[in-house]
């Protein structure tokens, strides 16, 4: 059995995983942490991780960007292996993830998804195949509250495919100030908000009289939820290190 704290417990994507937890038989919810520390289930919720009576077995994050210190602290005074599955992280944040994962399990990624990291492995095959004789432009669109932009998961596709192309590209986030042709080297990235799109992303292949359309659509949450918790079943058993889901797809 896999003892899971959940942090950011009561926003949207914490109450979606504990939904999942529940379901489960292998796993189960022993805490919470979140500022707003209403109980909806048979778990505690604290404030801040000073309030954990117990040490888990994994956390498992999706509250902000701003917790990340507390969390890694946390973490790394216990040795609890931790999945993050928020966005919105600086480069520098990210850098602080890379050192933590040298001393315990941090599973990261920009996206829980299983199918999207099917997507990140097939655009990457494109990308092999097709080299520089296409037009690579990625397409993003999300709901009407999400913060940052372009996606995470937009930046892991991008990264992906300039991975494979031995990073010969460079990513332009915005045309309408740029009055030029665009370049070979160039992955354009576009950002739609709108509604209540949960998540959908789009790589465009565009070559001479051909297109190839690589996309993936989430209906739910629930698949990243789902994605968060085989993350941390998966992680509990594992050594000091820096794990993502391409070592589940």
């Amino acid at each position: 059995m896999t003892n899971i704290v959940i942090s950011g417990a009561n926003g949207k994507m914490g109450r979606t995983i504990y939904g999942c937890i529940k379901e489960r038989e292998d796993c189960c919810a022993v805490a919470g942490i979140d500022l707003n520390t209403a109980q909806y289930a048979d778990f505690p919720i604290y404030e801040s991780f000073s309030g954990l009576t117990q040490k888990p077995d994994v956390i498992i994050d999706f509250s902000h960007p701003s917790t990340l210190d507390s969390l890694l602290s946390y973490c790394l005074s216990t040795g609890t292996p931790v999945v993050i599955g928020a966005t919105g992280y600086s480069d520098e944040q990210i850098q602080r993830i890379k050192s933590a994962a040298e001393q315990i399990p941090v599973f990261f990624t920009f996206n829980m998804s299983l199918g999207i990291n099917l997507l990140v492995s097939l655009a990457k095959k494109a990308a092999a195949v097709l080299g520089d004789q296409f037009d690579i432009e990625i397409i993003e669109k999300h709901h009407n509250q999400k913060l940052d932009a372009p996606s995470g998961t937009a930046i892991m596709l991008a990264n992906a495919i300039n991975e494979t192309l031995d990073n010969s590209k460079h990513f332009v986030y915005d045309r309408h100030s740029r009055r030029q042709k665009r370049e070979r080297s160039e992955i354009g990235m576009h950002a739609v908000r709108g509604g209540t799109i949960v998540g959908e992303h789009e790589v465009i292949f565009a070559g001479h009289d051909e297109v190839i359309t690589l996309a993936h659509s989430a209906a739910s949450k629930t698949v990243f939820a789902e994605g968060a918790v085989n993350a941390a079943v998966f992680l509990r058993q594992q050594p000091a290190g820096l794990y993502d889901m391409q070592r589940l797809v």
